[in-house]
Formats: structure tokens, sequence, C-alpha cells
């Protein structure tokens, strides 16, 4: 009876986001309360296990997305996005323009959440674009392939976050391994793989025409890299720490404490604070409407993770998580390609990746425990398989038809392919790294 509770439910959660167009955090919470009915819990219990699924899933990482998503919005406001694609075109020339955009949606990547980023990279792939007659299919392609792959593989992006929280990851060491397996995912799905599309020239639309900030309104060079990606190298520190021994107790408490994630986003916030608004002449007021507005773009993803966590919860103390554990463990499969599948499936029948790798966790915890597979890399897994195949469910889908004013077939051809390139990519990496680690 267990096993048809949980196949509706995944099933009514399906139909609820991908054909009634119900808001993905009502969904969760509407099919969690069914889920707990159907299993029989008592009313107090169920409303219990929504406010601790809730509250434990989005108490941890609420000031990382948070911190995170604000510092996004001050480098793109700032001119700081903008300054990072200058610098870098002019480093690399004409010849080899695309490598340029590429390592800016690199750097950028690592804190625009992917709806922020591919509005703010658009206007610079487009402004080489018109000036260079290139085709802007080939030209873009490969920046937006690594936006989608920090988007999806790292943190201190909302999906991997929420992953690290449930699945009891380190986010230094998942970043590590994270930029091992994402570099030549990009590669792959970008540079190599737009060759093949330089056949698809059309023009974007006049619209979209892009307008830039003038070069004295730019913050310099070097504040722009710096603030970018500060919180990498804070995140990586506490990684690098644990691999070397320091003698000095006192350095190894300080590096611990910087590198500890919501310090690290923190510090890294407080310093483009400074560097990118009020050395640049913003006033606080100026400054603290950005980051409100920061807190907007993200507030309902935060929401839409709070619900996958209720759900996971209900499952828990339902006692659906040891029927979905024996159920799997019968497949007899590799847990990392396991969370790599399911992901993957639910990817495709509902479009959101950051909902594929939520609703994955709640299927996979539970083998988690019994195979002992590394969570780090689980977490990059799930990640991979939840970037696979974006088709018409996907809002990027649209996003990328639009803006570069291709056909369905064209946009099933580049963007689509893409990131299944990505997806598949993803998994090698994740697999041959578990060989090594």
């Amino acid at each position: 009876m267990t096993i048809i509770i949980l196949l509706t439910c995944t099933l009514l959660l399906i139909l609820l986001v991908a054909w009634a167009n119900v808001q993905p955090f009502l969904a969760f919470l509407l099919v969690s309360i069914f889920a707990g009915l159907l299993l029989g819990m008592p009313a107090t219990r169920l409303v219990n296990a929504l406010q601790k699924g809730m509250g434990d899933t989005i108490g941890t990482l609420v000031t990382i997305v948070i911190l995170g998503a604000m510092l996004g919005k001050l480098i793109a406001e700032s001119g700081a996005a903008q300054q990072i694609a200058f610098v870098l075109a002019r480093a690399f020339g004409v010849k080899y323009i695309q490598w340029a955009l590429l390592i800016t949606g690199f750097i950028i990547g690592s804190t625009l959440f992917y709806g922020i980023g591919f509005v703010l990279l658009i206007p610079l792939i487009f402004s080489v674009v018109f000036e260079y007659k290139l085709p802007a299919v080939y030209i873009g392609l490969p920046a937006l392939a690594a936006l989608s792959v920090m988007h999806g593989f790292l943190p201190p992006h909302p999906s991997p976050t929420a992953l690290l929280v449930q699945l009891n990851a380190d986010m230094g060491l998942t970043l590590f391994y994270g930029i091992i397996v994402a570099i030549p995912a990009i590669l792959v799905a970008g540079p190599l793989y737009s060759r093949t599309l330089k056949n698809i020239n059309k023009v974007p639309r006049d619209i979209f025409r892009p307008k830039l900030l003038t070069t004295d309104q730019l913050p310099g060079a070097f504040n722009s890299f710096f603030a970018a990606l500060l919180p990498v190298l804070l995140l990586m520190t506490g990684t690098i720490l644990s691999f070397i021994s320091i003698s000095n107790e006192t350095l190894k408490k300080i590096i611990s404490f910087v590198s500890n994630p919501t310090i690290a986003m923190f510090v890294a916030l407080i310093v483009g604070t400074y560097i990118l608004g009020i050395k640049m002449k913003k006033s606080i007021r100026e400054i603290m409407i950005i980051y409100e507005s920061a807190v907007k773009d993200i507030a309902m993803i935060l929401l839409i993770i709070g619900g996958a966590g209720a759900m996971k919860q209900v499952f828990v103390e339902g006692g659906l998580d040891k029927v979905i554990a024996v159920y799997l463990q019968a497949l007899h499969m590799q847990p990392l390609i396991l969370g790599w599948l399911i992901a993957a499936l639910i990817r495709v029948l509902l479009g959101s990746s950051t909902i594929a790798a939520l609703m994955t966790v709640g299927f996979i915890s539970p083998v988690m425990t019994q195979s002992h597979a590394n969570p780090n890399l689980m977490v990059l897994s799930i990640g991979a398989g939840s970037m696979i195949f974006s088709h018409v469910n996907d809002s990027g889908f649209w996003l990328f038809k639009e803006y570069f004013n291709l056909t369905l077939k064209e946009t099933f051809r580049s963007f689509s392919i893409m990131e299944t390139i990505v997806a598949v990519m993803g998994l090698i990496g994740v697999l041959l790294l578990n060989m090594i680690v």
C-alpha cells in the first residue's frame, strides 16, 4: 500500500506543477498534507512534520542563499560583471572572444542565480555579436553553458546548497569537487559543441540590443574580479586547510571561521558593499534597495526549497523512506547513477532543475544511509541529472529561444542538447572522481 501512496503522491505533484500550473511551493505543501493523511498520520504529528521539514531545511541555508543573492545583485547592478567581460575580451581578442565570454559566465555564475545571470550576460554577448558580426548562438552558448553548470552544480546556489544540507555534505569539499567536474562539462557543452552550430546565424531581436554602462561608470577591474571571486576563495580556504597541517592554532581558528559558509558569504558581502558600492559613490540607501530587491528575487525559491523539505519529512515520519530504500536497493544500481537518473527523469517531466533536485533528495536519502555513498559527489550527481534536456516545460528554454530569435527546432538543437551534454559530462566526472576519492 505504501508504494501506491508514494507513486500517487509523485504523480499528483507532477500533475499539479506541470499540468495545472500550481505554484511549486503550494504543490509541495498540498501533496505533503495529502501524503500524511493517506499514511494515517495524526493531525498534530503531520503539522509538526511539516514545520520541522521546512524549518530544518530553510533554517540552515537561508542566510547563505540570501547573502549570495545580495552579492550577485550588487555585482550585476554595479557594472562589475560588465567590467569582467570587457577585461577578458581585451585580453583574449576577437579571435578567442568566445573563451572570454565563457570565463565571464563561469566567474559571475559563481554568485549570480541563473535568471539574473542570463539577463546580465545577454547584453555582453549581443554587444560582441553586433560589433563583430558573429553568429549569436555560436558565441553565446559557451557562456550560458558555464552559467548553467554553476547554477546546477555548485554552492552557494539554492539547489546545490539545499542538497548539501539534506545530504550532510561539506560545502567546501563539494565546491572543490564541483569545479573539477564543471570544467570539462563546460568545455564539451560550450566551445566544443558550439562548433556544430555555426550555421545557425539568426540575428537577435532589435529589442535586445545592449544598453551598457559607460566606462567611467564601471568599477575597477581588480575590484570587480575580487568581489565576484571572494566567496569561492573563502569557501575553498577551509577545504585546503583540511589537506595541510598548520601549527599555529590561532591562525587555524581564524581560517576555519572565515571559511564557514555563512561567514564567508557575509564577509564577501561586506567587502563588496564597500568596493562596489560605497567606493563607487553609491549611498547606503541605494545599496540597501539593491539588497531588498535581491531578497524579493530569491524569496519564492526559498519557499519551494522549504516545501520540498516538508514533503521529505512527511515521507520520513510516515515510513515511506524505508519503503523507498528497499525498492531502490532492489534495483542494484550504483547510488550515484541512481540519483542522477531520478533527477533526470523528474527534470524532463517537470522542467524545473531546482524542483527535480529537491524531489530527488526525498528518494535518495534513505539509500545514502544504507550504501555509504559519498554525499559530496551525490550533490553533484543529482545536480547534473537535474540539468538534462531542457525543453518546452522549462522557462530557460523559452528565454533562450526568444532572446536569440530561434525556431523551436533550433532551440532544441542548441540549448536542449547543450544542457544534456552538461548532465552527461557531469555524471561521467562524478563517477571518475568516485574512483579516486
